[in-house]
């Protein structure tokens, strides 16, 4: 393990190789550029829970819609 942790904290990459590997592929069309930035206000309800560790932690054993009601309802 000790071996393991010493070997992935000396990899090292550049960072263009870095960046072309995580960079996305442009968005298709502005039906789906439309819904990467404006999402339901379910989904951002969520996202809000999941931001907040209490909430999140909750939501895993009683369900989304009991956690957000006790922390933002």
């Amino acid at each position: 393990s000790d071996l393991l942790c010493s070997l992935l904290a000396g990899i090292k990459i550049k960072k263009e190789v870095a960046n072309a590997f995580v960079k996305r592929k442009k968005r298709a069309s502005p039906y789906e550029w439309y819904f990467e930035y404006y999402k339901s206000p379910m989904e951002q309800m969520q996202e809000r829970c999941e931001n907040y560790p209490p909430c999140g932690h909750l939501s895993e054993q009683v369900g989304f819609a009991l956690a957000y009601n006790r922390f933002f309802g």
